[in-house]
């Protein structure tokens, strides 16, 4: 079993544009039910399907796997729960460690956090100036709840 360690961040101003290229990311969720969450994914030319378990403070079960992208597009546009999810992200390496920052769209439009995962729950990370409050434990900011309340509804 995979395990994803992640943590996740409001940001302060606008320090990190720049530093990264932004790609434009579409998922939908087949199930995001709290127990266990099933992810379509198109990132760029690339699709995935991801299953995560229950969150346990920062870290949860996750299982990742390429899937054909006519199949990805088929499952978002007619089987997904809908709105989608549509954000930019850009991946911006430091100190060792990759920050993923996502500028969010559409219903959620005006949201913009930033993740990192860890190799443990306790592991040291450099924290740029940027990067504001921490959010990990607040569900609001899931992904999957984020199509049941959109930002924008806040």
């Amino acid at each position: 079993m995979g395990v994803e360690i992640e943590r996740k961040f409001l940001l302060r101003g606008d320090g990190w544009r720049g530093l990264g290229q932004p790609v434009l990311l579409r998922q939908g969720y087949l199930s995001s039910h709290k127990e266990r969450v099933v992810r379509v994914r198109i990132e760029g030319g690339q699709a995935m399907l991801t299953i995560k378990g229950r969150t346990q403070g920062a870290s949860r079960g996750e299982w990742e796997y390429p899937i054909p992208l006519a199949d990805a597009a088929e499952l978002l546009e007619g089987l997904c729960e809908q709105p989608l999810i549509e954000k930019y992200r850009s991946r911006i390496a430091i100190g060792g460690h990759v920050w993923e920052v996502d500028e969010f769209l559409g219903a959620n439009a005006g949201l913009v956090v930033a993740e990192i995962e860890l190799g443990s729950e306790d592991e040291a990370f450099d924290k740029p100036d940027w990067v504001g409050e921490e959010v990990t434990s607040d569900v609001r900011y899931l992904n999957a709840n984020l199509i049941r309340h959109p930002y924008t509804s806040w």
